[in-house]
């Protein structure tokens, strides 16, 4: 994990904060409260964009929209201003594994795969999800890397619970992903949020010994993220100082929830499907 690459990955603090509480934090019942509503605005943005995007849009198009209904919810776009981050959304097409500056000029096409991340700040707390989205009719090879990492993303979910661990979850990722032919991209990893965009513990997708094996305990409140690419693993930044690109050229997916971990389960907080 290269320190540039993962300047969104790392518990830093957001410029709306003044200081950044440091360990893994347990939310309280109001505190998961709020970060539903959080989670919600941003489920709800991920969704209609989902719907509404089409080949000829500019990936600046996504952007002004999600950060106008964001806004309308009565949120601010996390994003925006983090680390001089200048958009409300993630927008990395293609090729392009994480941090997408959006363009006016980046033309979204048929077949292209899109990714889109975004985060809301919403009394306190921020809400953060991912999704990929086949524009139109893509590859067969495209369609089945989207495909593959959702459900990476939920064969991880399903080792929430308190009592487990984060190897759990990266295990389960790790093993669905390989068992089809695709690699976890191992230069970016999920992480805890709440008061701050990027908390502790870091969530690996992939087993490690490089960080300490934490137990999951109820409150706990993490943003899981599988990120796949169909060739090479390796990553490399571009000019601009954020945008995450193949070093092969290859296609690249990226699905994320923030999740609670419950005593005996967990609740997806950024689940599109109970909108």
């Amino acid at each position: 994990m290269n320190i540039l690459s993962n300047l969104l990955s790392q518990p830093t603090p957001a410029p709306r904060q003044k200081k950044q509480r440091r360990g893994i934090e347990i939310k309280s019942v109001r505190e998961i409260e709020i970060m539903r509503q959080s989670a919600k605005i941003v489920a709800t943005v991920l969704k209609e964009i989902s719907e509404i995007v089409q080949p000829g849009m500019t990936t600046a198009d996504l952007d002004a929209y999600a950060e106008k209904r964001i806004r309308e919810m009565d949120a601010t776009p996390s994003f925006k201003g983090y680390h001089g981050f200048p958009g409300s959304i993630c927008a990395s097409i293609n090729n392009e594994v994480v941090h997408g500056i959006p363009n006016s000029k980046k033309v979204i096409r048929t077949g292209d795969v899109l990714k889109v991340d975004t985060g809301a700040y919403h009394q306190g707390f921020h809400g953060d999800s991912c999704i990929t989205i086949a524009v139109g009719e893509v590859t067969p090879e495209a369609a089945k890397l989207i495909r593959v990492a959702e459900e990476a993303l939920y064969k991880g979910i399903a080792q929430v619970k308190a009592g487990n661990y984060l190897m759990d979850i990266a295990g389960a990722i790790q093993d669905h992903v390989e068992a089809n032919g695709f690699v976890i991209v191992e230069d970016f990893t999920g992480h805890g949020v709440g008061r701050n965009l990027h908390e502790e513990p870091s969530v690996f997708n992939f087993r490690t010994r490089e960080m300490p094996n934490v137990k999951l305990r109820a409150g706990m409140t993490l943003a899981i993220e599988p990120i796949l690419n169909a060739g090479s693993k390796l990553t490399r930044t571009l000019s601009d100082r954020w945008t995450a690109v193949t070093v092969d050229n290859s296609l690249s997916a990226q699905f994320e929830h923030t999740v609670l971990v419950t005593d005996s389960s967990y609740e997806i907080l950024t689940d599109r499907t109970k909108l």
